[in-house]
């Protein structure tokens, strides 16, 4: 999974060609447009509708194109030095590169292609966007304007601006720009909580630099975690996305933008069935962060955690497989002044559950720092409220607990033995049990020589004695802490 979107930039000379005709946007000031606009589901706006009741009719996207359309922008940013050229002229633009395989087509085409300087890939990249005020503010991908400090606007009725970048935010992947504009048309934004897998979205841009171009599919998945990107829910879609797409808005069949293309996944280059898009409620929280703070504030828990399987769902007494499990806790974070334990499964934030582990640090990271709030948390098979409050995302002066750390050397302090139940040979070391063989239950559940067991269930383990005391009192299915290289993750050793 990569994003291929600003990889392509190969091929981004093109865009100076082929994007003379540019979509325009926009919505109320700013200020109104982020306080009016919040998710609202609109039941009887429809603008794409299938042309009949069938439901083998494909919907009908022209309405939403040409009443949204004119609410998409493209974007071309580069990396200059202000200088001009022996000319006279600024040296301000691009040309094709003369082995670019499209040179001598628009050469023929348009022989007139102004001759000006190239730059290196890196200081060049071209995307789309979407006019979000009537006073001309602008939301693309941070990854299009990134590094870049000539960014240039191109809307629809060929008007060309210089955007000021407002803001970006790397984590969200969410850039604020800023044109001279007024009296623009607006979008409006819809409710990325409405969707449901298998809904028709919509998606308008620039792939490629061919700009007004409209490609259509269904959502695919929901709530998706990409790496790198924990702060982010994203819109899994089929809708063709390709180079130039980063930025662009994805529509419902309301004609409302509910997120903003991203990434997608590709071994080729380009479009393969698989695009991400950021949901707007997301990009609206952050939108409104960089107009007023200039920066990005998240809330912090303190916490390392992972997905709850259906085999760690029964070993901690749980009846479906949900939540998010912690596996380490941040010394002196939150979650440590707070008593949150390792071994404990949060369910909820304030009343709203926790279906997947990645769902927490989106939650989580959408609330300020300093907010206090209550965590539904499973401890010794039974609900618990605990209140915490968070601090900043960027606080990184805690580190992990020194107890689950491992030296580089790790000495043996005993003799080692069996535990036969489980398929363990387990030797004694400074912070838990090293696993020296494996093999039935154990091997079958994913445990590797070399694992260190740090804790059956919430308790920690040092010696054989605690192994037969704990393995007394527990079923099944046992919950074992284990330390593999720099990380901790819980195993559910089912017996056989």
């Amino acid at each position: 999974m990569m994003d291929v979107l600003r990889q392509a930039r190969n091929k981004s000379t093109l865009a100076v060609v082929i994007s003379i005709l540019l979509l325009i946007g926009g919505c109320d000031r700013i200020d109104h447009w982020l306080a009016k606009n919040k998710p609202v589901q609109q039941k009887e706006h429809v603008i794409a509708k299938p042309k009949s009741q069938s439901a083998a009719t494909l919907p009908d996207f022209t309405t939403l194109v040409e009443q949204q359309g004119p609410a998409v922008v493209n974007i071309q940013a580069t990396r200059l030095d202000d200088q001009i050229g022996a000319d006279g002229a600024s040296t301000e633009g691009h040309s094709l590169p003369d082995n670019d395989p499209f040179y001598d087509y628009f050469k023929r085409m348009l022989p007139n292609i102004p001759q000006t300087p190239q730059t290196e890939d890196d200081e060049y990249n071209f995307g789309s966007g979407f006019i979000v005020s009537k006073d001309g503010y602008i939301l693309t991908n941070a990854h299009v304007v990134s590094g870049l400090n000539h960014i240039k606007v191109l809307l629809n009725d060929k008007r060309e601006y210089q955007a000021r970048l407002i803001g970006a935010d790397g984590q969200s992947d969410i850039a604020l720009l800023k044109i001279d504009a007024d009296h623009l048309p607006v979008v409006q934004t819809g409710d990325p909580k409405q969707l449901k897998v298998g809904e028709w979205v919509a998606a308008i841009g620039a792939p490629f630099g061919f700009d007004n171009s409209v490609t259509s599919g269904i959502v695919s998945a929901k709530g998706r975690s990409l790496p790198d990107a924990n702060y982010t829910p994203f819109i899994q879609t089929d809708v063709a996305i390709n180079p130039g797409n980063s930025g662009g808005p994805l529509f419902n069949l309301r004609g409302e933008v509910v997120g903003i293309n991203s990434q997608i996944y590709s071994r080729s280059g380009g479009f393969m069935g698989i695009s991400f898009a950021i949901p707007i409620d997301v990009a609206m929280n952050v939108a409104r962060q960089l107009l007023h703070n200039g920066k990005v504030q998240r809330g912090r828990l303190g916490v390392v955690i992972q997905e709850v399987n259906y085999d760690l769902a029964r070993a901690f007494g749980l009846d479906r497989a949900s939540g998010a499990l912690i596996s380490q806790v941040i010394d002196s974070g939150p979650a440590a002044k707070a008593g949150l334990h390792i071994g404990d499964i949060v369910q909820s934030i304030n009343g709203e559950e926790i279906n997947n582990s990645s769902d927490l640090p989106v939650m989580v990271g959408l609330l300020t720092p300093g907010s206090k709030i209550a965590l539904s948390v499973w401890r010794q098979s039974k609900a618990q409220q605990i209140p915490v409050v968070l601090d900043d995302v960027n606080n990184n002066s805690q580190t992990v607990n020194t107890a689950l750390t491992t030296p580089a050397a790790v000495p043996f302090t005993g003799a080692s033995f069996s535990v036969a139940k489980l398929g363990l040979t387990l030797q004694p070391v400074a912070n838990g049990l090293m696993i020296r063989r494996v093999s039935g239950a154990a091997l079958k559940s994913g445990l590797r020589r070399g694992d260190i067991i740090l804790a059956f269930g919430a308790q920690m383990i040092h010696t054989a004695e605690d192994v037969q005391n704990l393995l007394a009192n527990m079923g099944t299915n046992i919950p074992l802490l284990i330390k593999r290289g720099n990380n901790t993750l819980y195993v559910a050793v089912v017996e056989s």
